[in-house]
């Protein structure tokens, strides 16, 4: 009879402490949340970000909101750059092109071959008429805009052309999200020859700050309230390469080699079908070890 007592006694005490802790203007279990800092100042391609401006100011800070509070989306694409920057880097380095722009790559895909509501594919969101514009093969079986060497190059081409056009790297960089036609068309009505000074639509005034976003959090990702060391970075996949033309069996082709379908893929994305007939030579990527 006292244990039940006792029980219910601390049972009661238990609860009224609880509803305590939750009533309103009580802060004991309400969590410290700010906005991010905003930089003191900023650049994109060597290009002042002008933050003296507060429209600027506040589409920046935007940014810095979403991405540092979506924690599992930007540890993991943090993760990521530790496979996949190294490419990136290299071939904007082979371009002449300015470094910044691998975070267009990051503010398109997070470094995932994702496939957009418009049917734009792979790390660089290439649709389809624009990636064979740009060179870029796209058949039932093979898709190159799944083929980070080749796409990255099919975007340095277009960052060229762009930046050719505009004279300016973040008007280069809108045009990239909806086009070069759209970003001269407007420049032209609005007499405007900014980025930071064109009204243009939600999607294309947020993408260039996006950038910048993920540039300011991952130049200093600590500072951001991410805690993320070199060894928590997933490494780069080892591989050789030889050429293959069809017709080719992938499923027989990778047992072949040492590896399984699944894992050929995962080196090889832009393979799209089990089996290859054309008899146009590719440069497939081989495991070096097992990696599974």
């Amino acid at each position: 009879m006292y244990k039940k007592i006792i029980i219910l006694f601390f049972w009661i005490v238990g609860i009224n402490s609880l509803t305590a802790q939750l009533s309103p203007g009580n802060n004991a279990l309400k969590q410290n949340i700010s906005p991010p800092p905003l930089p003191s100042e900023a650049t994109f391609c060597g290009e002042k970000v002008p933050l003296e401006y507060f429209d600027v100011r506040e589409s920046l800070s935007r940014e810095l909101n979403s991405l540092s509070y979506w924690h599992s989306s930007m540890i993991y694409t943090i993760q990521l750059t530790g496979r996949y920057m190294g490419t990136i880097e290299n071939l904007l380095k082979q371009y002449g092109l300015p470094d910044d722009l691998k975070y267009l790559c990051i503010t398109e895909s997070n470094l995932q071959n994702v496939v957009s509501p418009a049917k734009a594919a792979g790390f660089w969101q290439f649709l389809p008429g624009t990636a064979k514009e740009f060179g870029l093969q796209i058949t039932p079986e093979i898709d190159e805009r799944y083929n980070l060497e080749k796409a990255t190059k099919a975007a340095c081409e277009y960052m060229k052309m762009a930046y050719s056009k505009f004279g300016n790297w973040t008007l280069a960089a809108a045009s990239y999200n909806v086009g070069m036609a759209h970003v001269a068309n407007q420049t032209a009505i609005q007499k405007q020859k900014s980025y930071y000074d064109l009204h243009l639509n939600q999607e294309t005034t947020r993408y260039v700050y996006r950038a910048v976003a993920y540039k300011t959090i991952m130049n200093a990702p600590a500072k951001y309230g991410f805690c993320i060391s070199q060894k928590d970075k997933f490494e780069p996949l080892l591989y050789k390469e030889i050429d293959v033309a069809g017709p080719t069996d992938w499923i027989a082709f990778a047992e072949k080699n040492g590896t399984n379908y699944k894992v050929l893929k995962i080196f090889n994305p832009w393979i799209i079908s089990p089996k290859l007939s054309s008899v146009k030579s590719y440069r497939v990527k081989i495991p070096v070890k097992r990696t599974y």
